[in-house]
């Protein structure tokens, strides 16, 4: 059965969060937490992000491995902007200890199985409709779909609509849901183009 709260992750509950989710393709969005991961502990960050009032779902140390969580993942978390975290039936947020000018994928990834081992129990899927983040500061100006974010999957934070922010930068998303083949589908014909087919 799915967990609300990672397992091995440390808690670090905020009072603050986004409301209930609203419906919807599940999805996971990777932002980025501007610090030296061999210096910055992931509690720390979240301490400082429920401060802010920004709690994410995660909080991530990728070199330590080290975990928090303070959201359980039944609620919306605080990371973007509107009810655009309430999409879907589940959004995770996770923040990474970071820079969004070099990629994270770049350095460990401890604790990276057992994160993703936790969005699988969820259903959301290995898949990363947007394309790879754009490098920063490029990322900054990236296409922002509705259409694609309906799909789930994985996002990066410059990819989803509405926000303006430019993390995480340009990660080899290879890493994180595998080697994936691109969707190309082929799409469906109208009806009146059926139609037109058959008389002629």
């Amino acid at each position: 059965m799915a967990q609300a709260w990672l397992p091995g992750a440390s808690l670090n509950p905020s009072s603050e969060d986004s409301g209930p989710m609203i419906g919807g393709a599940p999805r996971a969005v990777w932002f980025i937490w501007p610090a030296d991961p061999h210096g910055v502990s992931a509690r720390s960050v979240a301490q400082r992000l429920i401060q802010l009032k920004r709690p994410p779902h995660l909080v991530w140390n990728p070199v330590t491995g080290e975990t928090a969580q303070l959201l359980p993942i039944t609620r919306a978390a605080c990371g973007l902007a509107g009810d655009r975290g309430r999409n879907g039936r589940v959004c995770v947020q996770i923040r990474v200890i970071g820079s969004a000018h070099e990629p994270f994928t770049d350095t460990k990834l401890d604790g990276l199985d057992e994160i993703l081992a936790w969005l699988d129990s969820w259903d959301i899927p290995r898949r990363w409709p947007a394309g790879p983040p754009q490098a920063f500061p490029q990322s900054l100006v990236s296409a922002r779909s509705g259409r694609i974010w309906a799909r789930g999957g994985h996002f990066g934070h410059s990819q989803v609509p509405g926000t303006s922010e430019g993390d995480p930068g340009s990660i080899d998303i290879s890493r994180i849901i595998g080697d994936e083949s691109p969707d190309f589908s082929v799409p469906r014909p109208r009806e009146d183009f059926r139609v037109l087919e058959r008389v002629i």
